[in-house]
């Protein structure tokens, strides 16, 4: 294979591997959280729990989310198209920038 082929064969892969990775964290959060809530509301004991359920039943659940939504935007984060957008206004500055301070330097030399 050619190296520009090589590179984005690559890519590609990794990209496969960190989809399939959130789509395994989410199975295994949502596995393991309705567990927790299950037992936590006595559904396996017969003793299950009536009226409001209390915060403490859904922390596990409600911090481990905030995780699985970083992981998520990590990702994907390519078909946000704000973060995108931001990540190519901000390259844009820099590299406007960059030529500003070398133009201005080029200029004071000469």
């Amino acid at each position: 294979m050619e190296p520009y082929k090589e590179d984005k064969y690559e890519k590609a892969q990794k990209k496969v591997k960190e989809i399939k990775g959130f789509y395994t964290h989410l199975t295994v959060y949502i596995l393991i959280n309705t567990c927790i809530i299950l037992i936590q509301l006595g559904v396996f004991s017969g003793k299950f729990v009536t009226g409001m359920p209390l915060w403490g039943y859904f922390t596990t659940p409600f911090f481990w989310g905030i995780g699985l939504a970083f992981h998520a935007l990590y990702v994907f984060k390519d078909k946000f198209s704000l973060l995108k957008n931001w990540e190519e206004r901000k390259i844009k500055e820099f590299i406007e920038k960059e030529e500003k301070e070398f133009k201005n330097n080029f200029d004071k030399d000469f």
